[in-house]
């Protein structure tokens, strides 16, 4: 499969200078809506405070699925807690940021349950497809959807090869500040984005590491010193269809 062109390196014919160049002066009346998930609080150690997110960073997960223990799902019920999503409805309407899924090895029998949520690609087909520019990605690699341009028409969600992205199907209540939802929208996993711009991890890691088996590291994949990237430079890793040559941010170990 052809590797998708980073959007920092299209050539102006690309399909998404086509698309900048089609909503024209509007995306650059639009462009303050990228702040929607910009929130006060300490800044993480690699940004001086009020600096704006850059490339310097790329946050992401290291999942060890070893770890994952059977029918534990800690770090679901912690994501939607901290964000707000709901349970309630038919399933097949349910938003799911994030969801366990079963895994077998054919060759060994061996069996995981690890999570699965977006994976914060490099090369993201959900803002390739977007006609707004409402699935955008940060400078420091989050994946994320401002709210106030999304227009619902889910290209998004048939995009992304993990379906990681949930439709809103019904009036939100009692939301969360951090985690705006709305009626008619496309939400997803967005790494607890204020909460890493506020120096913390994302409630999933936190709560693993507190409550249940430890699977999960958080941190700066462009930082060598890092836990994260040590701990990706001294065993082996693997991505989520790595032959589609998105290169997520998410790894995992004994899957």
């Amino acid at each position: 499969m052809t590797r998708l062109i980073d959007s920092g390196r299209r050539p102006a014919s690309s399909r998404r200078g086509f698309l900048a160049a089609a909503i024209g002066a509007a995306a650059t009346a639009l462009a303050p809506g990228v702040t929607l998930y910009a929130f006060g609080g300490e800044a993480p150690p690699v940004r001086a405070p009020g600096e704006p997110a850059s490339a310097k960073s790329r946050w992401g997960l290291l999942i060890d699925a070893g770890k994952c223990g059977d029918g534990c799902d800690r770090c679901v019920t912690a994501c939607r807690e901290e964000n707000g999503w709901g349970d309630s409805g038919p399933a097949e309407t349910r938003p799911q940021w994030i969801r366990k899924v079963s895994v077998r090895d054919p060759a060994s029998g061996t069996k995981s349950e690890p999570p699965v949520m977006c994976q914060h690609c490099a090369e993201p087909p959900c803002v390739d497809v977007c006609p707004t520019g409402a699935s955008f990605k940060r400078a420091d690699g989050i994946v994320l959807v401002d709210k106030h341009i999304c227009i619902g028409c889910r290209y998004c969600m048939m995009a992304c090869p993990y379906k990681a992205r949930s439709f809103v199907h019904a009036p939100v209540d009692n939301q969360k500040v951090a985690a705006p939802r709305g009626k008619g929208t496309v939400e997803g996993c967005t790494l607890c984005v204020d909460r890493i711009d506020a120096g913390k991890l994302p409630a999933c890691v936190a709560a693993c590491a507190s409550e249940a088996g430890g699977a999960m590291i958080f941190g700066d994949l462009n930082d060598r010193e890092s836990e994260i990237a040590r701990a990706a430079a001294t065993s082996a890793t693997s991505q989520l269809r790595a032959d589609l040559g998105l290169d997520p941010a998410l790894r995992y170990q004994n899957l």
